[in-house]
């Protein structure tokens, strides 16, 4: 089996992928879904949030909800909209944002790479999500939401991309957010045995984003060969969705933090205890770190700038190095008593890409007490943390460009 396999993708007929691609099921609400896919019949959105098409206050997890993503895929797949290629493909996938560029390909990664962790992860997944994540590709036959994955960039990879990137591309549509997405089909052989090859002769992937719907694969993987007799392990199901960036591309944003009180202390004693671990510089502009080990602190009214101590820094654990670590271990945990930031509702999470004023308006509403803007996490800090076989702390990493829902999907045979 190998690492990667072309497959028949089912993507949209020419001409509608405007109509159809849709933001990540994880990066919008149900309400937020609502709005967007308002007026847009052939959004994926009715695939990847169905209960948008159903009564307000449907629970998202009911029967009703995968029943009615199914019945909305299958009348995408019957009016034409979505259609099937006939031959096995691997598809070359170009995100742009603003000067970003990124290109990587679209292909079915192996489960048993995954289950070796040949596959890598770096968190943690819940119960809850990884059950959602297999009813929904059961109720479906299909996986239609990819697994954002990387690897150690090569030039020859990069060469064989760009030649297929240098043709007429099936989809070139700009979205909403101004993201521009772009699609080609590699559909000459030689490149496809080539590439798959060059994947193959790999030590390992990496996954960026998307670690419940690869645990969902799995786990849907190894009930189907248990309930097949003549398993061979060249079905679909042992194979995932995924899109697959080199390392050297990725763009990883600031995850910056709000809370929503001192914890019992005046803004004055607040400030001076977190003085013990890190140095303090008041600041008349906001401030967005500019190496790893240094923070932005809002207080309404203030910036400052925060550098953590040299003493504080761990010398050989490429967890507890992490920024999101140094800020959890050092102030959230012992000094606002947050000791668990993925169930605590005190504190919450705000992706870079909505900006350092997005602290500062939560402070200023009141909802807030103080903001942490962050320097990025390092791909090659999540790749440490991976082959060492450990997990991040939540919310490390936030990824955009984000890739497109309904631009390919694996249909389970």
């Amino acid at each position: 089996m190998s690492l990667i396999r072309p497959f028949t993708g089912l993507r949209p007929a020419s001409g509608r992928a405007a109509d159809v691609i849709a933001p990540p099921y994880d990066v919008l609400n149900t309400d937020e879904a609502r709005t967007r896919a308002s007026g847009k019949p052939w959004s994926f959105l009715h695939i990847s949030k169905p209960e948008i098409d159903l009564p307000a206050g449907t629970d998202p997890h009911s029967a009703d909800v995968y029943a009615k993503g199914r019945k909305n895929f299958e009348k995408m797949s019957r009016d034409g909209v979505l259609r099937r290629d006939t031959e096995n493909h691997y598809y070359v996938y170009r995100l742009v944002m603003g000067a970003h560029r990124q290109t990587g390909i679209v292909a079915a990664a192996s489960v048993r790479d995954y289950d070796s962790n040949r596959i890598r992860k770096h968190e943690f997944t819940r119960p809850d999500k990884e059950d959602d994540r297999v009813r929904q590709i059961e109720a479906l036959n299909a996986q239609t939401g990819p697994v954002f994955l990387t690897y150690r960039h090569s030039a020859a990879i990069d060469a064989l991309l760009e030649k297929t990137a240098g043709e007429t591309p099936e989809v070139d549509v700009t979205a909403d957010d101004g993201v521009r997405h772009t699609l080609w089909v590699m559909r000459d052989r030689r490149r496809i045995e080539t590439l798959t090859a060059a994947f193959d002769a790999m030590a390992c992937l990496y996954i960026a984003d998307g670690h419940h719907r690869s645990a969902a694969a799995s786990r849907v993987a190894a009930a189907r060969q248990a309930a097949n007799p003549r398993h061979t392990g060249a079905e679909s199901y042992n194979y995932f969705l995924s899109v697959i960036f080199p390392d050297n591309q990725m763009q990883i944003l600031d995850y910056n933090r709000v809370i929503r009180d001192f914890n019992g202390l005046t803004r004055e004693d607040f400030l001076k205890k977190i003085g013990t671990a890190f140095g303090i510089k008041p600041e008349t502009a906001a401030v967005r770190p500019a190496r790893a080990g240094e923070f932005g602190m809002y207080l309404k009214g203030q910036w400052y700038r925060l550098n953590i101590k040299p003493e504080r820094m761990p010398a050989d654990d490429p967890v507890k190095r992490l920024d999101v670590s140094l800020l959890q271990d050092n102030l959230i945990a012992p000094v606002l008593g947050i000791d668990d930031p993925r169930r605590d509702k005190r504190i919450d999470f705000i992706g870079g890409i909505r900006g350092l004023k997005e602290l500062e308006r939560r402070v200023h509403s009141g909802e807030m007490a103080c903001a942490f803007s962050m320097f990025p996490t390092s791909i090659v800090d999540l790749m440490t943390v991976a082959d060492a076989g450990q997990v991040m702390p939540p919310k490390s990493t936030w990824f955009e460009p984000k890739l497109a829902d309904g631009l390919v999907s694996h249909v389970l045979d």
